[in-house]
C-alpha cells in the first residue's frame, strides 16, 4: 500500500501511475480512486518502508 500525501489530507492506494500530469491512484481491485495533480502532491510513501513500531520511516 501507499500512502499519498497532498494539501487537503491523505489517501491510501494499492498502486499509482504517474502521467504528464500527476498521478493517478488505484484501489486493490484497480478501479481509479483519484488523481492528483503534482502541483498539489507532496508525497508517495511506499508503507512497506514503516515498522509498526516506528514512526519515522525505515531507509534501505
Amino acid at each position: 500500500m501507499y500512502r499519498v500525501l497532498f494539501p487537503e489530507g491523505q489517501l491510501e492506494c494499492a498502486h499509482y501511475e504517474r502521467t504528464e500530469y500527476g498521478a493517478d491512484l488505484y484501489d486493490e481491485d484497480d478501479e481509479m480512486v483519484a488523481f492528483i495533480p503534482y502541483s498539489n502532491l507532496h508525497a508517495i510513501i511506499d508503507e512497506a518502508g514503516f515498522d509498526d513500531d516506528e514512526t519515522e520511516p525505515s531507509v534501505i
